[in-house]
């Protein structure tokens, strides 16, 4: 029955039109800008202006696509966003570009076409994805470990039949595994009662720098696009939305901002921009926060990701190697709508949990391995006049008002294109606007021409960069990444000739802050978070990042101290709430109790005690220090407060004699990992105790 119900879809489809790749940028009559317009000119062509064609609200994926697709069409476009380009929803994604094998398993079981179709456009603009942008995004193996024999042919079935709805567009050919060959592939999962395994291919991206590409493109092509901009209210004449007051966050400045057309593309924010409008209209949107966690690399293996389809409460988790870090989740729980979204204790210890169901017992997964987490507020659409939450679905919907707002709400990160096209013919059609037709399907965006897979060896010779740099900067900037490379500085070393490190385990340098200020970044988060990703992949090293990054930007923009001191602040509270510090933190504050037993306890007040040698029951960064330097080791005093105050429970300069104990029994338990002040004081002990006493002859004799 299953199979009939597929081939009644598949041979149904075979009546549609099929789309194809083709070279857009040929059609089109417009310039591509070789230089991108600086934010100061963006406002001015804002303010300017007497009427724009379009204009839309809300600098996400769907809203930065709407911007491109419309400025494609030779329409006068502008693009206002209150925060950052992908500052919210699409930044916060699980990365992957896929047609969605569970909604494909609801169209066969239902034989529900609408299901069906949204697949097949999911998997069609999947495959256009990885074409117009080959730098940033890229197919994945995802590994489906099967424990019982039945569900193997099951499963299978399924997943050929993706690969049989993708058609031409199918990346790769889903393939069985037998135990042994799976394990050979991903090591550390479970190896009890595993029967084999089916791997099948999606696409991964970068999510937030994918965001920012098709905003620059269309700010390329002549689009106003302008971050920090927020909409005060909208402006109509005679009952139709005529434009929007809009106030420049940085200068405080507010001006209007007239268009024919005004686009809601606002995610989560959907509904409030609709009451601007009416305050009478019913809400289309119920937020659903899901929840990702950043693993150490070592927990994946380098290019082969896992899914785990039905959790302990049916959920769908992803397990994918990512940035060379290891991404988990997602949750999907109701939620408030809100801008600053935090990632809950309780969906991080779910997603651990569900995460040890598949990993080896060797493979310790430790709560204090979480790097960072953050949650993203999906856009769900409902039905206000349905009485259940059924009518909730992944799909999107184009409305128009009375006064003509044109509102995009719903879908999903993989179909932004198509749906900015829908928006844009609506668009079109309501407000009888002179416009080609769609253009977007093949068209490349910032960075893709001029790349190559090997196009990091070329940065390697030509600059001198570190390979690790130069692959990074390729698969970030693409054929922009020689325009950074000119900006690196030179290091003063052998080897590398160019590039610093902004924190030497990532391959981000100091180049690409002042890249990213080109790129419309006006905050210290903005670069740690969506220009690097470094916020994303370790709140550590991205707070360690930060003084650094904050003292370049203040150089190149001209910040007062006072506004390098708040850029400073506000970045650390967007790491300790938004990207789970705080959390990371709170493993040590809420472990009131000391699990440990006497022999743990007096072998780390020995260790204590060799730092405290006057028994004072603290130690501080001058006892640090001296035994340090009593072994030859050397450490900055600013990185050693570092170490110390992640330890200093209560911030009084010192780390007490139970601030440490609460610490190793954090670590015994796998609360905190990677404390730097326990390494350090192991290693210093050790050292210590491999010494002796030294004798007297060799003291040069005594008094």
């Amino acid at each position: 029955m299953i199979f009939k119900n597929v081939f009644r879809l598949v041979l149904f489809d075979f009546r549609l039109a099929r789309l194809a790749l083709v070279s857009a940028e040929a059609d089109l009559s417009l310039p591509l800008a070789k230089e991108l317009p600086s934010r100061h000119a963006q406002l001015n062509a804002l303010r300017s202006t007497e009427e724009f064609d379009v204009l839309v609200i809300g600098g996400g994926a769907t809203g930065a696509g709407c911007a491109l697709d419309a400025v494609t069409r030779n329409l006068k476009t502008a693009l206002v966003e209150r925060d950052d380009f992908s500052s919210g929803t699409s930044s916060r994604s699980t990365k992957l570009i896929h047609g969605g094998v569970r909604y494909l398993q609801k169209a066969i079981m239902k034989l529900d076409y609408e299901q069906y179709l949204m697949v097949k456009e999911a998997l069609h603009e999947r495959a256009n994805l990885l074409e117009i942008a080959p730098h940033l995004s890229a197919p994945l193996p995802i590994m489906l470990p099967v424990y019982k024999w039945w569900q193997l042919p099951y499963y299978w079935a399924g997943i050929k039949m993706y690969d049989l709805v993708a058609g031409i567009h199918c990346l790769k050919s889903s393939y069985v595994l037998s135990k042994s060959k799976a394990l050979e592939l991903f090591p550390m999962l479970k190896k009890d009662r595993l029967v084999g395994a089916i791997v099948y291919y999606d696409g991964q991206h970068n999510d937030a720098r994918m965001n920012l590409s098709i905003a620059l493109t269309a700010a390329r092509y002549g689009a106003a696009v302008c971050n920090y901009t927020e909409v005060v209210r909208l402006l109509k004449h005679d009952g139709k939305v005529c434009g929007v007051r809009c106030k420049d966050l940085i200068t405080g400045q507010e001006f209007d901002v007239k268009a024919k057309c005004v686009i809601n593309a606002t995610g989560p924010f959907t509904d409030s921009v609709r009451k601007m409008d009416s305050q009478q209209v019913e809400n289309i949107c119920q937020p659903s926060a899901g929840v990702h966690i950043v693993i150490p690399g070592y927990y994946s293996p380098d290019n082969m990701g896992l899914l785990d389809p039905s959790t302990s409460d049916g959920r769908v988790i992803f397990f994918l190697p990512w940035e060379k870090m290891t991404i988990a989740g997602t949750t999907d729980t109701p939620t408030n709508v809100t801008a600053h979204p935090i990632p809950r204790e309780d969906d991080i210890n779910f997603i651990l949990s569900e995460v040890r169901h598949y990993l080896s017992q060797d493979v310790e997964v430790r709560r204090g391995d979480v790097l960072a987490a953050w949650s993203g507020i999906r856009p769900l659409v409902t039905d206000p006049d349905s009485k259940d939450t059924q009518s909730i679905c992944r799909n999107h919907i184009v409305s128009l008002s009375d006064s003509g707002l044109v509102t995009i709400a719903g879908g999903k990160w993989t179909t932004y294109r198509a749906m900015a096209e829908e928006t844009l013919d609506a668009a079109v059609g309501a407000h009888k606007l002179l416009a080609d037709r769609c253009r977007t399907v093949g068209l490349m965006l910032e960075g893709a021409k001029g790349w190559t897979p090997t196009l990091y060896i070329r940065l390697v010779q030509d600059y001198g960069l570190e390979k690790e740099v130069a692959e990074h900067l390729a698969s970030t900037y693409g054929g922009k990444a020689f325009d950074v490379a000119k900006m690196a500085q030179v290091t003063g070393q052998r080897w590398p000739i160019v590039g610093k490190r902004l924190v030497s385990e990532f391959p981000y340098i100091e180049g690409e802050v002042l890249y990213a200020i080109k790129e419309y970044a006006c905050t210290a988060i903005d670069v740690i978070a969506r220009r690097t990703r470094l916020g994303f992949l370790n709140v550590q090293a991205a707070d360690e990042a930060l003084p650094r990054i904050v003292q370049i930007m203040s150089e190149e923009l001209g910040w007062s101290r006072e506004k390098s001191a708040a850029e400073l602040e506000a970045a650390r509270t967007f790491l300790h709430q938004e990207m789970g510090y705080r959390s990371r933190s709170e493993q040590l504050t809420r472990t009131a109790e000391i699990n440990l037993d006497q022999q743990e306890v007096h072998r780390y007040e020995k260790r204590f005690h060799k730092f405290d040698k006057e028994n004072k029951g603290f130690i501080t960064i001058v006892d640090v220090q001296r035994v340090l330097q009593s072994i030859n080791v050397h450490i900055n005093e600013n990185a050693l407060h570092e170490i110390l105050n992640e330890v200093d429970l209560n911030k009084n300069g010192q780390v007490e004699l139970n601030e440490f104990l609460q610490l190793m029994s954090a670590v015994k338990k796998g609360q905190v990992s990677d404390s730097r002040l326990a390494i350090l004081m192991m290693t210093a002990e050790e050292t210590l105790d491999k010494r002796g006493p030294v004798t007297v002859d060799r003291s040069g004799g005594g008094v």
